[in-house]
Order: C-alpha cells, then sequence, then structure tokens
C-alpha cells in the first residue's frame, strides 16, 4: 500500500553520525521541527557492491540537497557498529569513507517493517518451536521517500536490490514539488527547475501540449 500523501511514521530509529556518535533520529521529527525536506534512502547491507555506489553518490549530491532546503539521511538493517566500520573503509576499499549524513540502524526492523521494504518471503509461526519463521534475507529493498517540512510523503520508490538509483531524478522531484508549493502549479513529464509549468485545468494542458 502507497504511504504517498501519508505522514511519515513518527518513530525513532538507531542512528550512526560521520564521528561514530550513537544517535537516535525520528524522520518525521526531522522534517516537522528542522522545517526541511528529508530525503531518506535504504540500502540493502554495508560492504556490498552497489550500496557503496549509492552513498558515494548521494554523498557528491549534499551541496545540491542543502540548497534545496533537504537533509539526506541512509539507511539499512545493520548495526552501528558495522556502519562505523564501513565508514572508516577507504573508498578504494569497496567503503564508504568520507560520507557525512548519518546513517539508520533499523536492526529491529520495526521502521522497515512498517513501511513494507523487507524482503520477505514468508513468515510462519512455527508451533513446535514456538517462533516465527522467516523465509528471505529480510533486509530492504532500495527504498527512497521524500518527506516534506510537514512529515508527509510526498514520493516513493523501491527498487530491487540489483537496482542502482539515479540521485539526480531526486533534484529534479524535490525541485518539481517545491515549485508546487510555491507557485501552486503543476509540473508535466520531464519538467525541470526553470522550465515551465502549468497550471491544473484542460486549457493550460492543451496549450503546453501545443507548445512542445
Amino acid at each position: 500500500m502507497s504511504l504517498v500523501g501519508k505522514k511519515f511514521p513518527n518513530i525513532a530509529v538507531d542512528a550512526i553520525s560521520e564521528m561514530g556518535d550513537n544517535l537516535k533520529i525520528n524522520i518525521f521529527e526531522e522534517a516537522t521541527k528542522n522545517n526541511k525536506k528529508v530525503l531518506l534512502f535504504w540500502y540493502p547491507k554495508d560492504f556490498t557492491f552497489v550500496c557503496p555506489t549509492e552513498l558515494h553518490a548521494f554523498q557528491a549530491a549534499l551541496p545540491e540537497f542543502a540548497k534545496r532546503n533537504t537533509i539526506v539521511i541512509g539507511a539499512s538493517c545493520d548495526t552501528n557498529e558495522v556502519h562505523f566500520a564501513w565508514l572508516n573503509t577507504p573508498k578504494n576499499n569497496g567503503g564508504i569513507e568520507g560520507v557525512t549524513y548519518p546513517l539508520l540502524a533499523d536492526t529491529t526492523r520495526n521502521l522497515s517493517n512498517i513501511l513494507g521494504i523487507l524482503d520477505v518471503e514468508s513468515a510462519e509461526y512455527n508451533e513446535e518451536l514456538d517462533t516465527v519463521l522467516v523465509e528471505g534475507s529480510n533486509v530492504t529493498y532500495r527504498a527512497t521517500y521524500l518527506i516534506d517540512e510537514s512529515g508527509k510523503i510526498f514520493h516513493e520508490s523501491v527498487n530491487d536490490m540489483p537496482l542502482g538509483r539515479n540521485v539526480n531524478e531526486y533534484l529534479r522531484l524535490v525541485d518539481a514539488y517545491t515549485h508546487v508549493q510555491e507557485k501552486g502549479e503543476v509540473c508535466p513529464a520531464n519538467w525541470e527547475a526553470g522550465k515551465d509549468a502549468m497550471t491544473a485545468d484542460r486549457n493550460s494542458t492543451a496549450a503546453y501540449l501545443g507548445s512542445h
């Protein structure tokens, strides 16, 4: 079920800073208390292959997100200790040394379970063992959430694990949403900052299509 248009879950999760400080981060409060947009991206595991390329790509784009009043936060189900080890592993050795945004450590899987982004094929209660047995990796897909200043989700997307994200698309989506907020106009296909937008009526659509 899509969460777009709904408030992001108001829940605090363990996290770590680039300096190794243990934190508690509530994404909803990061947005509402700081009056900022938040980009939260989930990746499957530390010390893997596609994941560090994404973390470095978001790091390189941090100045652009900052210009747009947007906080970037990464997340996986790894522990803070594993995050810290990865943060201290050089880039040329598959590490994420140089990443400066915080990383959630959703080891309880409370938040990722609420969001419904865990790779779980089945979860069945075993009466003999008196426990729930899970089939699947039980780590997250590459899920991405954009949250506005009121804590509302205005974009969500989920990639299968082998598929890396296009960071520039999230900058475009932030630009488009901000344009809607400020101008009250809607943004057509392939819209980018500086291009014409439309009012939400058929005449505007016809005029736009006629000129493009």
